[in-house]
């Protein structure tokens, strides 16, 4: 495939931009990109033009950095144009020039031939299909209705603004709970970042296999946010109030320290994480598309699986003791508590959703007498200390621990994970064992039975009620795994119910 005259008018277009970068050239439907990096693949260049209109041919001329991108029609190609002259287009980080070409169409020889070029087939076929999709949901809008499925994990605003603003420049997100269902609307400053908004984000998982975008345009064109807090932010106009007449005042006279909900600005970023369900990467629409189709790009962070620990009782804290608790909410990899600094440990998850999951459930729980602290660690990786250097058994390995919860992929443990409660649920329980021992085994631990209960239509799991979350967390430290017969190991987790 080449352009309609011959190839030699490839380095004409290049060098006349060189002379004139102000003047786009004539309008035309073929468009002509220069400077890209030299990996660049196909579906990357139609990416770029997906959100303007239908793309109807590509052609990618590596070894010149330069590329060809036919729409269907010359409207389409006059709003990319200009769209790209007002915000620079990238490519894995590298602007790249959006011009219209002398080429009226780009024509098909033995050379270029898409047939010859499964990869440009792929990226034209995935697009038209991205094309036909939009046609049947109404007309593009600024504004996106925004569906989350199968929320086995909390998303909150700011998880969202992460995601979203990889797209674009988010001006406003409301959420808000409708039919049990989590649903956000998300205003973009242009029909155009939404529209790519939708089309690279519509379908995607935000943790693996759950946690669904589904993702609509609002018949709304404008939010009307009356507070930045939890449940509404207004990005363009960070000084309305919050909603709590408490914080609102406390703000009024400037009152230092407060944990106030997070007022993000316009060029802040919030407070979130990775995902490994999508890819997080760069922050042009392409680079969004291809975080969503799990390319990884270079330069782009790793996600943080580290989480520190802080505010621990140095008397009973172990690492054995931070595995049960943390593997309550994720497979722990490894576990160090500092040895000049022992209230404080680094704690390594196997994936990033569940440092998130840990510190929405843990941080700030009172745990041995004292309130613990969870946040995000500026570590990558937990290291193991080198042969010979003194430890004192402070760190331990335990990525081959048969004990992990969450080994199988879709393991139905994920959907009874739970906030830390005083109702404990109890499994694999032998039928030689009665209630009496169990309570008993509990006491023994230090725990204070309120209430017990066997579940009447498996007698292998049952509810043991304590006297404070306090004691649950303690409890399940020490009875996870707890030997009740010779071949029964207790199974223990954090129940939703009461007795």
């Amino acid at each position: 495939m080449s352009p309609a005259p011959n190839h030699a008018d490839n380095n004409n277009d290049a060098k006349k931009v060189k002379l004139d970068t102000k003047n786009p050239g004539a309008p035309s439907r073929v468009i002509h990109i220069r400077n890209i990096p030299n990996e660049v693949t196909e579906a990357e260049i139609v990416h770029l033009g997906i959100p303007f209109g239908k793309v109807t041919n590509v052609l990618v001329l590596k070894g010149k950095n330069q590329a060809f991108l036919e729409m269907s029609d010359e409207v389409s190609a006059t709003t990319m144009v200009n769209y790209f002259t007002n915000c620079t287009a990238q490519l894995r980080g590298r602007a790249v020039y959006v011009q219209f070409s002398n080429h009226k169409e780009l024509k098909t020889d033995q050379t270029h031939s898409n047939a010859q070029n499964p990869s440009a087939q792929a990226a034209l076929q995935a697009a038209q299909a991205l094309v036909n999709q939009t046609d049947t949901q109404g007309g593009p809008n600024t504004v996106l209705r925004v569906i989350v499925e199968h929320m086995i994990y909390p998303v909150t605003l700011d998880v969202l603004y992460q995601i979203f603003s990889r797209v674009g420049k988010v001006l406003k997100i409301v959420t808000f709970t409708k039919n049990n269902t989590f649903q956000a609307l998300i205003q973009y400053p242009d029909v155009v970042t939404a529209q790519a908004a939708k089309m690279t984000l519509d379908g995607q998982n935000i943790y693996n296999a759950c946690c669904t975008l589904r993702i609509e345009y609002s018949k709304l064109s404008n939010l009307n946010v009356k507070y930045n807090n939890d449940k509404s932010r207004d990005y363009t106009n960070p000084n309305l109030p919050t909603g709590d007449p408490a914080l609102d005042s406390a703000l009024a006279i400037g009152a230092p320290n407060l944990n106030l909900p997070n007022r993000t600005g316009e060029n802040a970023t919030p407070t979130g994480m990775p995902f490994t369900g999508m890819p997080l990467a760069g922050v042009t629409p392409t680079a969004a598309a291809l975080g969503a189709a799990g390319i990884r790009l270079p330069g782009q962070p790793s996600p943080n699986c580290v989480l520190l620990v802080s505010n621990l009782n140095e008397e009973m804290v172990t690492p054995d003791a931070l595995f049960t608790l943390f593997g309550v909410y994720g497979d722990v990899q490894r576990v160090k508590i500092l040895f000049n600094k022992k209230d404080n440990a680094l704690v390594q998850m196997s994936e990033p959703h569940q440092t998130q999951l840990a510190i929405s459930h843990l941080d700030k729980m009172k745990t041995w007498g004292k309130q613990i602290r969870v946040t995000l660690s500026k570590h990558q990786t937990v290291q193991l200390p080198k042969e010979g250097q003194p430890d004192a058994g402070l760190t331990k390995d335990y990525s081959n621990s048969p004990l992990h919860r969450f080994k199988k992929p879709g393991s139905k443990n994920y959907q009874n994970i739970y906030p830390p409660s005083a109702t404990l649920h109890l499994s694999n329980i032998p039928p030689t064992v009665d209630e009496e021992q169990i309570k008993d085994a509990f006491a023994h631990a230090g725990a204070n039975v309120k209430a017990f209960k066997f579940f009447p239509k498996d007698r292998k799991m049952a509810l043991i009620q304590l006297g404070s979350v306090e004691e649950a967390i303690a409890a399940l430290i020490k009875m996870h795994n707890f030997q009740l017969s010779d071949s029964s190991h207790l199974r223990v987790s954090f129940s939703k119910s009461t007795i």
